[in-house]
């Protein structure tokens, strides 16, 4: 049986934007619980927060996210985490990296590496730093 990892976002009141822009880029199916749908409201102010949200794609992508209540410690960090996103598809690497370049910082351009044909690395506009890249196998 195979296992999948699936990255999940945490925001503070940000989360039903970024699953928009991300659905927006990889295309897919979105599902948005808010607290209120919930019936956990624990504040009137982030009553449609977004307690549990996901992107599902019909080519396997998949991202999940949430609004971390107010009453909870929030810290986004530095950089802890990248989302990597690979396909052996060039046109669909380059294709999802001009979608998510938009209001982005670039950190690395896209384009061949040591290691890939086709890599990229940038943060997009709500602090994720993304990998996209065409694998292949390591001869080392």
């Amino acid at each position: 049986m195979p296992v999948t990892s699936t990255t999940h976002l945490n925001f503070r009141g940000a989360a039903r934007e970024a699953l928009g822009f991300y659905q927006s880029v990889f295309g897919g199916h979105a599902v948005v619980v808010t607290y209120k749908d919930a019936g956990d409201v624990q504040s009137e102010s982030e009553a449609d927060w977004v307690k549990f949200g996901q992107i599902i794609s019909d080519n396997g992508f998949r991202v999940m996210a949430y609004d971390v209540p107010s009453a909870m410690p929030y810290e986004p960090g530095t950089s802890p985490f990248f989302v990597s996103v690979q396909s052996e598809d060039a046109d669909e690497i380059s294709t999802l990296w001009q979608r998510l370049a938009e209001g982005s910082n670039v950190l690395h351009p896209l384009g061949p590496a040591a290691w890939s044909p086709l890599y990229g690395m940038l943060t997009d506009r709500f602090g994720v730093t993304w990998i996209l890249d065409v694998p292949v196998p390591y001869n080392g």
